[in-house]
């Protein structure tokens, strides 16, 4: 009997029952569940003040100028910002030019350079800072965070 009450008029039954036991099924998937940090050290940006690299940088492409950064901000030519592979994004650098001495600091924003040997890209301001045409050699000195 119950059999033929859902023919007649199950259909729509039988699709709210199941829907519901779908519902039901996944409600008790619970996600898991994120750990806060108890301390600042946990949150804190690395020392990176021991850092020291010698190699290769170049300056960004003006096609960049005004497109997101890895880091999630737009790219500005005139900031002095740059590019590493590694470094943690918002640590601060020091860069030298070893052809004249000139240095900048500079904030990293962004992954790269993805160039053979290069190990930073400056923005054209931090660039133009250091005297820097094309490809030079540098010195990156990590910065202890104030």
């Amino acid at each position: 009997m119950a059999l033929k009450f859902f023919q007649k008029k199950g259909y729509a039954a039988l699709a709210v029952v199941s829907l519901l036991a779908g519902c039901s099924a996944s409600s008790s998937l619970h996600a898991p569940k994120l750990s806060t940090p108890t301390s600042s050290a946990a949150t804190a940006t690395p020392d990176i003040s021991k850092f020291v690299q010698r190699g290769e940088a170049s300056k960004y492409a003006r096609e960049f100028h005004g497109k997101r950064t890895a880091s999630g901000e737009i790219h500005r030519k005139d900031a002095l910002t740059a590019a590493h592979r590694t470094l943690p994004f918002s640590s601060y650098v020091r860069v030298t030019n070893l052809a004249n001495g000139k240095q900048v600091v500079v904030r990293i924003n962004d992954r790269g350079p993805f160039h053979g040997r290069r190990i930073i890209d400056l923005s054209p301001a931090a660039a133009k800072a250091i005297g820097l045409k094309g490809v030079g050699r540098v010195e990156i000195r990590g910065l202890k965070k104030k």
